[in-house]
């Protein structure tokens, strides 16, 4: 079976299924401006954070333009990030089946999603993941507002900007550990990274991994 159909011009799969949205090109775009912005952060951040790491600032065009560049950067990031939690705020509510979810990690692990509850859009540990960026997003925004100095920190005590760079590092560090952990899940279960790239699944994607899911899609189709 071809992959396109000649009749509706919709992309199908293998067995003859049209291709199943998974995110539209608004929300894709959305994601993909959070990513680079995320890794310009991380490098420059880096850069700044210890001297055996310092040459990572002439990716940006040196310590100057990096101490420059670093904060806007990063409420870019974080408006790009707050615009996906809005869109995606109501698929990562936790719901019935994602403590059980949790409770058979190692059905997770070895692959026996026959034997793990109904997933919908997104599993408990996406939802986790979720909420471990938000928070970490926040406790970044705050504290590098109050150690941005050439524009806020004069208005704070040493005490407290001191403790706001601990705070900006801490946060630093749980986002890029929950960065490598939402990489690492994107390569295992094929087929993540395609969504993202071109916005759709298949049939079979969706129904082995996200069911509960796949079943108000076609729900919805057939109305």
């Amino acid at each position: 079976m071809s992959h396109s159909d000649l009749h509706d011009g919709k992309l199908r799969d293998k067995d003859g299924n049209p291709l199943i949205e998974r995110y539209n090109p608004n929300e894709r775009t959305n994601h993909w401006v959070t990513a680079i912005t995320f890794v310009m952060l991380a490098l420059s951040g880096l850069a700044m954070f210890h001297p055996s790491m310092a040459w990572l600032a002439n990716l940006f065009g040196g310590g100057q333009w990096t101490r420059i560049l670093h904060p806007f950067a990063g409420l870019v990031m974080f408006v790009s990030f707050a615009i996906l939690v809005v869109r995606f705020w109501h698929h990562n509510k936790f719901e019935d089946g994602d403590k059980q979810w949790l409770k058979q990690m190692d059905d997770v692990l070895n692959n026996r999603e026959d034997k793990l509850p109904k997933i919908g859009k997104y599993n408990a540990g996406q939802k986790i993941l979720f909420f471990v960026l938000l928070a970490s997003m926040i406790g970044l925004l705050l504290s590098g507002i109050v150690i941005w100095r050439a524009y806020f920190a004069f208005y704070f005590p040493i005490d407290v900007v001191r403790f706001a760079a601990l705070l900006h590092a801490g946060c630093a560090f749980a986002i890029i550990c929950a960065i490598i952990v939402h990489i690492y899940a994107a390569l295992w279960v094929k087929g993540s990274i395609g969504a993202m790239v071109r916005g759709t699944v298949t049939y079979g994607w969706a129904r082995k991994h996200h069911p509960k899911w796949f079943e108000s899609v076609i729900r919805n189709t057939r109305k």
